[in-house]
């Protein structure tokens, strides 16, 4: 049986901390910026831990 292989696209995306959780980027500040309020851009900037519904995905693809 092969090797099982972890997902890069996925492992560049997110990142492990040493308690477990799954930490990216905050969505939604690449484009459109020009309609979106300053405070609402100044929200989204920063690390956020990846929502509950998520989590078993991204394990996976991470081969954890």
């Amino acid at each position: 049986m092969p090797k099982m292989k972890s997902h890069t696209g996925m492992g560049k995306r997110v990142r492990l901390t040493g308690r477990g959780r799954i930490l990216a980027e905050q969505a939604g500040k690449r484009h459109l910026l020009e309609g979106k309020p300053s405070t609402r851009t100044r929200r989204m900037t920063g690390t956020v831990e990846v929502a509950k519904a998520d989590r078993k995905r991204v394990k996976k693809l991470l081969g954890r």
